[in-house]
């Protein structure tokens, strides 16, 4: 799902102000999720954040099994299309720990005050973890009530 986050263009404060508004939902639905779900392959463009560009098309085969991972996936007008959904999830010394190694101390700064909120205002607004038949949580798994069939 990095690779439809909202290009400058689109971040209005509308948008902005909805749970999960921060990604293109909208054009992932539209160039990879109708494809997969109809079995097809397919090409987008991903939005590459430090140019502010769409890049160059990246080609997706079909597959019997395709994995979505994001934390914006689960999105409700993405959520209907999966067969099974995963959380994951960590406790935030080690996000903050991971982000802070993989981004430097500056990007840490912005994760935390800008994209982890907007993220943590979007599970709760949609109840994202409940919607989960899997929940690992510091590499622990639980399971839900649902029954799972592929």
């Amino acid at each position: 799902m990095d690779h439809f986050f909202l290009r400058p263009q689109q971040r209005t404060p509308e948008r902005l102000a909805q749970p999960g508004g921060n990604v293109d939902y909208e054009r992932f639905l539209q160039e990879a999720l109708h494809p997969l779900h109809a079995g097809q392959s397919f090409s987008y463009r991903p939005y590459l954040c430090s140019q502010g560009v769409l890049g160059a098309p990246v080609h997706v085969s079909s597959n019997r099994i395709s994995i979505v991972e994001g934390s914006y996936s689960l999105h409700p007008a993405l959520s209907d299309f999966y067969d099974l959904k995963v959380f994951l999830s960590v406790d935030p010394a080690e996000q903050m720990r991971r982000i802070r190694v993989r981004n430097g101390a500056q990007m840490c700064r912005r994760f935390e005050e800008e994209w982890i909120p907007l993220e943590n205002r979007y599970f709760h607004a949609f109840s994202i973890k409940k919607q989960c038949q899997l929940q690992f949580t510091n590499g622990k798994c639980s399971f839900s009530d649902t029954i799972i069939e592929i």
